[in-house]
């Protein structure tokens, strides 16, 4: 059970950071700091003042720039690097006292989850840009950031709750993506004279 509650600790912080790479990472650095979670090396670091700090001016810099039409996109494609790699170090340091769960295994779920989070969420934000013509898309990005760090608080302190969450999360975006392709293709049919999808 021990193991299966920290795959699903690293896995609902995974997932935090395909919505926003520096928030997990910075809850997980003040509860440390806090003395309400544990740490070991090296993922201790992250409790580090040097760390903390750097990690607040990352999050900020994030969450006013995710705002801006332009400037969102740009973070996207920067996210689809930076939350895997984020992904993975707070998956690994959650998971880092279970002896039961190889931590490349733990990375590569993190990085899985993460960048399928990161590339769905990219992939909507088009989307509901061309649908509202970019009024919906600083609610979208704060309704992001709350879920990042609400999840990253339940997978630390209720970890199956995260998970399930997670996996809700990653059918939403499937559905929607799904729909979103599906509507694309046919107006890209009809554009060519096509009158429906076969």
């Amino acid at each position: 059970m021990e193991t299966i509650i920290a795959l699903a600790s690293s896995l609902g912080l995974a997932t935090a950071t395909g919505l926003n790479a520096y928030l997990p990472l910075l809850t997980v650095s003040v509860l440390s700091r806090l003395g309400l979670i544990q740490l070991s090396e090296p993922f201790d670091l992250l409790a580090h003042p040097i760390t903390m700090v750097v990690l607040a001016v990352l999050a900020i810099i994030d969450f006013i720039g995710d705002k801006v039409p332009a400037v969102d996109s740009v973070l996207h494609i920067i996210g689809l690097v930076i939350s895997p790699i984020a992904g993975a170090i707070v998956a690994l340091a959650a998971a880092q006292d279970v002896v039961a769960i190889h931590p490349a295994v733990v990375a590569v779920a993190a990085i899985i989850a993460a960048a399928g989070t990161q590339s769905a969420r990219a992939s909507i934000r088009p989307a509901v840009t061309a649908a509202t013509g970019g009024t919906a898309n600083s609610f979208l990005s704060f309704l992001e950031d709350a879920l990042s760090f609400v999840l990253s608080l339940l997978a630390i302190f209720l970890p199956i709750l995260a998970l399930i969450i997670a996996l809700v999360l990653a059918f939403v975006a499937y559905r929607f993506i799904r729909g979103a392709v599906r509507v694309w293709r046919e107006a890209n049919l009809r554009r060519n004279g096509v009158s429906r999808v076969p």
